[in-house]
C-alpha cells in the first residue's frame, strides 16, 4: 500500500537564524532554486537548494536591499529594492543588474507581482502613517501610479487567468481584489477578505485560483478560495511569515520566509503554483 503524501504540514528547511530579520521576497527558478533576499546580511541575495543549503547569490549595489522577488518569462530575476525605489533586473548567469523601473514618488516598493507579458504591479507601503500605493511597471520601464492613499499595501499578486489583482493591507488586514486588463491597468476595486486580528504580509496563487496568503505575528499561511472563503489554515513553527512561494519539481512545494526565526520553512500543497506554470516549470 503506497503511503499517502502528507499536505499542508510544515517543516523547517534552512538553519535558523541564516537570514536577517528582513528575510523576504522568496521566489524559484525555472530549474527550482529558491532565491530571498538579506541571507546572512542585509543587502545580498540568498540562493537556496531543495535541500536547505544556503549562500550567498549576490550582492546588491549600494545602499539597496531587496524585498520582493519574481521572475521574468525570460528568466531574468526582479528585485523591488525598498531603500532606493528600484526595480531591478538580475541577469542570472552573468548576474548583471540594471534597473527596470524607478520613481522618486515610491514611498518603499515593497511586493511585486507579475503577468504573463511580463507587467509588474508593485505595493508601496508608507509604514509611519499606514499607508499605501499600487505601481505599474512596463517591460520598458515605464513607471505609473495605479491607486493611492489605500491602507498599508504589502502583499500583491495576479491571479490564475490574470483577471484579477489582489492587493492585502498588513495593518487593516484587508485584502482587495480588482478587475485587472491586458494592459495592467486595474477597476472595481472590492473587498476580498477582512481579518479580525494579526497581520498579512506576502500572497501567492495556485494554479486554480486560491490564494495563500502569509499572517504575519500568527504564524499561520491561510488558503482562501477565489470566492473570498478560507479553506484551510497551515500552522507554522515560527510566528512572523513574511512570504511565501511555490517551487518544486510540480510546483506544489511552498516556501515560506519567516522573520523571527530568520529561515525558510516548507510544506507540500495540491495544487501547483501559478507562478510555476507561467514560468514553464509545470505544464497543467
Amino acid at each position: 500500500m503506497e503511503n499517502k503524501e502528507q499536505l499542508f504540514t510544515s517543516r523547517v528547511l534552512t538553519e535558523p537564524q541564516g537570514f536577517t530579520s528582513g528575510i523576504e521576497g522568496p521566489g524559484c527558478d525555472a530549474q527550482g532554486i529558491l532565491y530571498a533576499v538579506n541571507y546572512a546580511e542585509q543587502g545580498t541575495i540568498g540562493r537556496v537548494t531543495p535541500k536547505g543549503d544556503c549562500s550567498v547569490f549576490l550582492n546588491m549595489p549600494g545602499t539597496s536591499i531587496g524585498n520582493g522577488i519574481r521572475f521574468t518569462r525570460a528568466g531574468e530575476m526582479l528585485i523591488a529594492d525598498y531603500v532606493n525605489h528600484n526595480v531591478w533586473k538580475v541577469d542570472m548567469a552573468t548576474k548583471a543588474m540594471t534597473v527596470l523601473g524607478h520613481s522618486p514618488d515610491m514611498n518603499q516598493p515593497n511586493d511585486i507581482a507579475i503577468t504573463a507579458t511580463d507587467i509588474v504591479l508593485a505595493s508601496d507601503p508608507n509604514w509611519g502613517n499606514n499607508t499605501g500605493n499600487i505601481w505599474r511597471i512596463t517591460p520598458d520601464g515605464t513607471v505609473t501610479l495605479l491607486e493611492s492613499n489605500m491602507g498599508t499595501t504589502n502583499g500583491i499578486e495576479v491571479s490564475a487567468d490574470e483577471k484579477t489583482l489582489y492587493v492585502n493591507e498588513s495593518v487593516q488586514r484587508r485584502i482587495w481584489a480588482y478587475d485587472l486588463s491586458a494592459d495592467g491597468s486595474v477597476s472595481n476595486k472590492r473587498l476580498f477578505i477582512e481579518f479580525p486580528d494579526f497581520g498579512l504580509d506576502g500572497m501567492r496563487c495556485d494554479a486554480q485560483g486560491n490564494v495563500y496568503c502569509t499572517r504575519f505575528g500568527k504564524g499561520t499561511i491561510v488558503k482562501i478560495s477565489p470566492a473570498g472563503k478560507i479553506l484551510k489554515e497551515i500552522q507554522l513553527h515560527g510566528k512572523n511569515c513574511t512570504n511565501l512561494t511555490f517551487g518544486g519539481r510540480d510546483g506544489r512545494t511552498v516556501y515560506v520566509t519567516v522573520a523571527d526565526n530568520g529561515n525558510i520553512e516548507t510544506f507540500r500543497v495540491d495544487i501547483p503554483g501559478r507562478d510555476r506554470v507561467l514560468c514553464g516549470a509545470v505544464t497543467l
